[in-house]
């Protein structure tokens, strides 16, 4: 209920969540070139980008796992335009493309090469066609939750703790997820509480375009992220069974701060960032 958290001395305590949702885009062309090496190597080719996601450890191993050798045995070569066409890094969909394009290489290399094939053999494999697109809603799903702390006297605004659960389907490296999924959580966190583009109204300028106006929060600004998935395959978007998580982690965030800061104070923000001037004379 509204403005029904608990006191903590001179904090107003409250607690809020929020339903996130985002959708899997159609895949796009996209093509790879595997080819093999000397001593069982596989030297997997595709014009993809690791912009600190974890592409090139997760690439290899769905690489790996789809030529049926070890991580080891994969040379990934990505990052340069000269390589096979594919789509960039965005709307979530970078991992689920590429990945797709190199598991159809894949199948087409050892449908034609096997699995013990000469040195030198090559194949160019395209990104299929897929037939779920348009008969399926397509998405990732989660729920996030948020605790805020709100200083009755200045209006000040901490979030010591946020927790996300997420379905995205089969997630191929663990550990980068994880990382990704934080990151993005921090993102909605900033989105809540930091961001804001100031426009001057004459010319259409936004005023503020470095980081002494734009903010963004610190370590400081960033409590105890608790991140968790269902790990279900998702077997209509693509051969991994999974789903894109760069942006699902960011949605939902800001939602559940908002919501928590109304449980606390019995104030409904609609517009973000969420600031003190906002909330001073207002609350309960």
């Amino acid at each position: 209920p509204a403005g029904q958290g608990r006191r903590d001395g001179d904090w107003l305590v409250g607690v809020g969540m929020a339903a996130s949702t985002y959708p899997l885009f159609p895949q796009q062309g996209s093509r790879a070139r595997i080819r093999a090496l000397p001593d069982g190597r596989r030297q997997v080719e595709i014009a993809a980008s690791d912009l600190g996601t974890g592409t090139w450890t997760a690439l290899t191993q769905i690489a790996a796992d789809a030529l049926r050798v070890p991580a080891e045995a994969v040379d990934l070569v990505i990052g340069d335009s000269a390589l096979p066409a594919t789509v960039g890094a965005g709307g979530s969909s970078g991992l689920s493309i590429w990945g797709t394009t190199v598991v159809a290489a894949a199948r087409a290399f050892r449908d034609r090469h096997g699995d013990d094939p000469p040195a030198g053999a090559e194949v160019v494999g395209e990104l299929p066609e897929n037939t779920a697109v348009g008969r399926y809603a397509l998405h990732a799903f989660g729920a996030q939750f948020a605790e805020v702390r709100v200083d009755a006297v200045t209006g000040e605004i901490r979030v010591p703790r946020m927790v996300g659960v997420f379905d995205v389907g089969r997630v191929i490296n663990p550990r980068t997820a994880r990382s990704q999924l934080m990151g993005g959580m921090t993102m909605g966190l900033s989105m809540a509480l930091h961001e804001e583009s100031v426009v001057d109204p004459r010319f259409g300028h936004v005023v503020n375009g470095d980081y002494a106006g734009y903010h963004i929060p610190t370590n400081a600004d960033v409590g105890d992220i608790d991140v968790s998935w269902l790990d279900e395959p998702d077997p209509l978007y693509n051969p991994m069974g999974s789903k894109g998580i760069g942006e699902i982690g960011i949605v939902g965030t800001a939602a559940a701060v908002a919501n928590a800061v109304w449980h606390a104070t019995g104030v409904r923000v609609r517009d973000v960032p969420i600031t003190p001037d906002r909330l001073l004379g207002r609350h309960r």
